[in-house]
């Protein structure tokens, strides 16, 4: 079968297994493929999800369609390296996330007592809360991924801990908390910087938690805002014939403003 993947129905998973299963065949395989391990493929599988969310974010469907299926192979690769290991195989995987998508949602595969359940948010969460309780000695903060990007890894952990009751009362408190580290920052000698900038950004996370918003989200398009801003100092600049390197702080902070003014 893998030897004849390129004659199969291009539509079908199967192919796509088929395909990776010839690609890590000894001898008549490809070498790179053939190399390789799940750790070695785990920084691609991070890298195809985040180009999947940036397809997402640039509202490109075309983009999305094509980076999804990269991350679909990254999910058959795995499988395929497990399988020839003797771990698991690609159909292990699709009945564990059936069997799970089933058990997590009662309201509409369960009896119908339970579809009758009006569904609260954060049900979700809830099930799994049960899932891990049910599983002796698992911590609370247990089962976040560490990478994770820091920002989300701490919005997940800062949640874990609040559903178990510890958590700032308001928002205000969380201010209050800022205002704390922006000055322990400021004070802290120079090998206690790193630490103190971290404990800063742990509390911004918190205040994004609080109020609903993705900070990786939002660190995204203030990084777009910053980028359409500068590249609007070096169009102004280059009309002139100059360059960000032979101009002044004055001048580029006055195109800055002018380029604030235009995006409202």
């Amino acid at each position: 079968m893998s030897q004849n993947a390129a004659e199969l129905d291009p539509r079908k998973i199967e192919t796509l297994r088929a395909i990776m299963a010839a690609l890590r065949t000894p001898v008549t395989g490809c070498p790179w493929d053939l190399e390789q391990n799940f750790a070695s493929i785990a920084p691609f599988t991070i890298e195809e999800a985040y180009e999947v969310a940036d397809a997402i974010e640039r509202g490109s469907r075309s983009d999305l369609c094509e980076e999804l299926g990269d991350l679909l192979l990254q999910a058959v690769y795995h499988a395929q390296m497990a399988e020839e290991e003797g771990s698991f195989t690609f159909d292990d995987v699709i009945e564990a996330v059936s069997r799970k998508m089933i058990r997590r949602h009662p309201h509409v595969f369960g009896n119908e007592k339970a579809r009758s359940t009006n569904v609260a948010k954060g049900f979700w969460e809830d099930i799994k809360a049960k899932e891990r309780q049910d599983q002796p000695g698992t911590a609370t903060l247990a089962g976040i991924a560490i990478t994770l990007p820091g920002l989300t890894r701490a919005v997940k952990l800062q949640a874990k801990a609040a559903k178990v009751g510890f958590d700032w009362p308001s928002i205000d408190d969380v201010y209050h908390k800022i205002n704390e580290e922006i000055e322990e920052l400021r004070t802290a000698p120079a090998e206690k910087k790193t630490e103190e900038f971290g404990d800063l950004l742990f509390a911004m996370a918190n205040v994004a938690r609080h109020m609903g918003i993705d900070p990786e989200s939002a660190l995204r398009a203030a990084n777009a805002k910053f980028e359409r801003r500068f590249e609007h100092i070096e169009t102004r600049l280059a009309e002139t014939g100059r360059r960000p390197l032979n101009s002044t702080l004055a001048e580029m902070d006055s195109l800055w403003e002018e380029a604030k003014q235009q995006g409202k």
